[in-house]
């Protein structure tokens, strides 16, 4: 038997001695190396010696193995060294050019909009995309039975860790993990995608991106929480650039307001409603183990895709998701 294993073995480094390009490999490899190849065929033979030297035939087919994949291996590396060189193939001659790179025109506002609110102070918060309702209802103010917690109106994805889970539906969620994690006095901006299961058209998108803005210390006012916006506005817009507040609501905010922002718009200064903001309500604080009596605060959430398509004239949203080049080289 084992004068039968030792002259498979030189019969088989024979027979791949003569391989002379990747095919012949190719049959040989499936022929002895297969999973019915001539190798395995000789698995059997174990279990017909006699049983003292079962372990040893074992042994020296293992050992077989690693031999004939091993030669195989340098044999095909021998082959491929020998390959002829394409005809006409000049290997001196320079590539193809490469279009230069650029980032996105969302990607752009959002680090715009960082950097300025950076320079007046703000640093960057995060938080998950998958939230749970506490932070994305209740210690936002907004009880159970309130219309925003509407099934038909959010992506609850189930799960019973601190509540049902869901796509988040605002980055206010991210002002509530701020304070949990810090003691006031804070300044935090965080942007992220938010979800919300709307009909896709030229203006409404199931996700998109918002700017939230949170500032806690003593003695804050609505007079701090303008002149934040009229400075980011003048920033980033340019110095003709206004902010216009008109009162709202939001369960989170009290007293609250919606932001317009007047901006520059295919060469003309136009209005365009941007966001909403307002002073952080005591009920939030509470939640978050903040004493209202002690600190005050306001906060503000935008728009990303309404200020990147009215500040470049883009009447559909969708266009901002399609990732075709030809629109994206316009920015």
């Amino acid at each position: 038997m084992r004068e039968s294993i030792d002259a498979y073995e030189r019969e088989a480094l024979a027979e791949l001695e003569t391989c002379g390009d990747a095919a012949a490999l190719e049959t040989w490899r499936i022929a002895h190396l297969g999973t019915k190849g001539r190798l395995r065929g000789l698995m059997p033979l174990v279990k017909d010696a006699p049983p003292a030297e079962r372990p040893l035939f074992g042994q020296r087919l293992n050992a077989l193995k690693e031999r004939l994949e091993s030669a195989f291996a340098a044999r095909r590396d021998a082959v491929g060294s020998r390959r002829p060189r394409p005809r006409g193939l000049d290997l001196t001659e320079p590539g193809l050019d490469l279009a230069p790179g650029r980032r996105h025109v969302l990607t752009a506002t959002i680090d715009r909009i960082v950097e300025v609110f950076g320079r007046m102070g703000f640093e960057v918060a995060d938080g998950p995309e998958i939230e749970d309702e506490w932070h994305n209802f209740t210690a936002l103010n907004i009880p159970p039975g309130h219309p925003a917690r509407d099934p038909n109106d959010n992506f609850f994805l189930g799960g019973q860790a601190a509540g049902r889970l869901l796509l988040r539906t605002q980055t206010s969620t991210v002002q509530i993990r701020a304070m949990e994690a810090r003691r006031p006095p804070l300044r935090v901006v965080a942007v992220g995608r938010v979800y919300r299961p709307d009909d896709h058209d030229a203006t409404h998108y199931s996700m998109f991106h918002q700017v939230e803005g949170l500032a806690v210390d003593r003695d804050l006012s609505m007079a701090d929480l303008k002149g934040t916006l009229l400075g980011f506005a003048r920033a980033f817009f340019g110095p003709e650039a206004e902010v216009r507040m008109r009162p709202s609501f939001f369960p989170f905010t009290e007293p609250s307001a919606e932001v317009d922002m007047r901006m520059p718009v295919k060469g003309t200064w136009q209005w365009v409603e941007i966001g909403g903001c307002g002073m952080v309500d005591p009920a939030v604080f509470e939640a978050v183990g903040v004493n209202p009596d002690e600190w005050r605060g306001f906060a503000f959430g935008l728009g990303i895709e309404r200020v990147t398509m009215r500040r470049h004239g883009l009447g559909d949203i969708r266009r901002l998701f399609e990732n075709d080049a030809r629109f994206l080289r316009q920015f």
